[in-house]
């Protein structure tokens, strides 16, 4: 337990635990969305479970370090193209990260009898198997980047306990405003398959910054955060006119 007088790994602590939420945000949009089909008393216990299935894939990860740095030694070639495990796993994650998000998308813009059907029939452990399998492509780049931050897995551990609890917090109030509001969840799942489309380029050895994606999502959902409130302030200026003329009367 030396690294607690070591000033350095204190500051590696609050790095890597601010940094594992933002890499986070992603993965409790897709967990979000997916508790979303669930009946509403079993939503905030699928929100939960899934942020616990996420922090233990992750520690889970971490206690197995040499399979992981593993995973970014070759495994075949195609051609000039040396293909990873960690690339395998992107680009297979990614798929499945497209693919669910357009099947949403779908059954939100066409499926609206099966919408109103779905809370009934969405079975809760198939729901906690589809966030696990995401879980661990969205935990495979957080975990790679923890060990090359800090040199003790004590700190990264507590990182990834202290920033799952943050999203735990978080995860209900996320939640409920993504299901009050059907422009957000579009939103939220258009940022998903860009996502995906990211995982599977970074899979095929294409340098994507995410900071030019998660940029592009806040400015998109600040912008559909002004639409909200600029129809409500609509909707408030319509009910004060309906209203006066019988005032008046």
């Amino acid at each position: 337990m030396e690294w607690l007088t070591d000033p350095s790994a204190w500051a590696a602590l609050a790095t890597l635990t601010l940094l594992e939420i933002v890499l986070g945000i992603d993965n409790i949009i897709f967990i979000s969305v997916l508790v979303g089909r669930l009946p509403e008393q079993q939503r905030q216990k699928g929100r939960l479970l899934g942020l616990g299935l996420a922090m233990l894939t992750r520690i889970l990860l971490l206690l197995s370090l040499s399979w992981v740095m593993g995973l970014t030694s070759p495994w075949f070639q195609i051609g000039d193209f040396a293909v990873t495990g960690r690339d395998s796993i992107l680009i297979l994650g990614g798929l499945f990260l497209i693919w669910k998000s357009t099947h949403e998308i779908h059954n939100s813009l066409e499926g609206e009898q099966e919408s109103h059907e779905a809370p009934k029939s969405a079975a809760f452990a198939a729901t906690l198997v589809q966030i696990a399998i995401i879980d661990i492509v969205f935990s495979l780049d957080s975990v790679i980047t923890a060990v090359g931050l800090a040199n003790h897995i004590e700190v990264m551990i507590i990182a990834i306990v202290l920033s799952v609890v943050v999203m735990m917090l978080a995860a209900k109030a996320i939640g409920d405003f993504v299901d009050r509001h059907p422009t957000i969840k579009m939103l939220a799942l258009s940022f998903l398959i860009l996502v995906g489309f990211t995982l599977t380029g970074e899979g095929f050895g294409l340098d994507i910054p995410k900071g030019y994606v998660y940029f592009a999502m806040a400015f998109s959902l600040g912008v559909e955060v002004l639409n909200i409130r600029a129809r409500k302030g609509r909707s408030k200026a319509v009910q004060l006119r309906k209203r006066q003329p019988g005032d008046g009367a």
